[in-house]
């Protein structure tokens, strides 16, 4: 199969402007079976008040951003993964919805909230979800997420032969350097879809990158353009967890030992 990500500068409080990039950008995607879209591509990232992040935001399942990727889907017979700026009653969230060509199929809320985002949205309630679309397993995680060893470890001991990471990403460089140890450690695939350009005072690093289960970056773009890129994904290659001929990377862990990461205060 083969996986890709686009890279883009969504506009800030612009839906329809961010569906015009999306339009003349997945031309070069359409061979992809799994694509994945920055972080909140439906409304942008800065918002200068929780109203405007309101006024922006959209149900998961029936929103016309959701339902304009659903129609991407059909038409190109794909999978799309995208950050979506979420509201469910009186409630925000920073999610990302996954959507194939029959329509919605499943969605994850960030659960570790960066800087100011708590400042507009709440913590995400729907734990680390891994979804079977038949060409594989996947899982969702969010930007800041990357951090967190132990949300990619669930995913993987989860069965997700993929994670696709929507990301509007600041720190310069610093995910960018872990994803390929993330995809190592768990021996999985990881889809990193950052966003470029600047919203007001913040710029974000592009750099989207695609690593394998042996952390080889299999596809990097640069820092500052819109790119794409689509490349093959060997499901059996993230199936195989043995580290050596005797030495498999879940049997041998030792979680009676690991309980100090369930603990709140250390």
């Amino acid at each position: 199969m083969k996986v890709g990500f686009i890279q883009f500068a969504p506009v800030l409080g612009n839906r329809d402007a961010s569906i015009e990039k999306i339009d003349r950008l997945i031309p070069r995607s359409i061979d992809a079976d799994v694509l994945v879209l920055p972080e909140l591509a439906n409304s942008g990232y800065n918002f200068q008040s929780k109203e405007q992040a309101w006024e922006t935001s959209e149900d998961a399942k029936n929103g016309v951003f959701v339902q304009y990727l659903t129609s991407l889907c059909a038409r190109y017979n794909f999978h799309i993964i995208s950050g979506l700026n979420e509201r469910d009653g009186d409630h925000l969230f920073n999610s990302s919805v996954l959507i194939g060509p029959k329509g919605y199929l499943g969605k994850y809320r960030k659960m570790h909230l960066f800087k100011d985002e708590p400042d507009t949205f709440e913590p995400g309630n729907l734990g680390l979800p891994v979804f079977d679309i038949g060409l594989c397993k996947l899982g969702m995680l969010i930007c800041f997420d990357w951090i967190h060893p132990e949300v990619w470890r669930i995913l993987a001991l989860k069965g997700a032969d993929l994670i696709c990471h929507p990301s509007n990403l600041v720190l310069p460089g610093f995910c960018q350097k872990a994803i390929p140890v993330h995809a190592m450690t768990n021996r999985i695939y990881v889809v990193t879809a950052n966003r470029i350009g600047t919203e007001v005072d913040i710029t974000f690093t592009g750099l989207s990158t695609i690593a394998d289960p042996k952390g080889e970056v299999l596809a990097q773009a640069s820092a500052t353009e819109e790119e794409t890129a689509v490349v093959d994904m060997d499901v059996n290659l993230a199936r195989d967890k043995m580290m050596t001929p005797r030495n498999h990377l879940f049997e041998g862990r030792r979680p009676e030992e690991y309980v100090l990461l369930t603990e709140k205060h250390i």
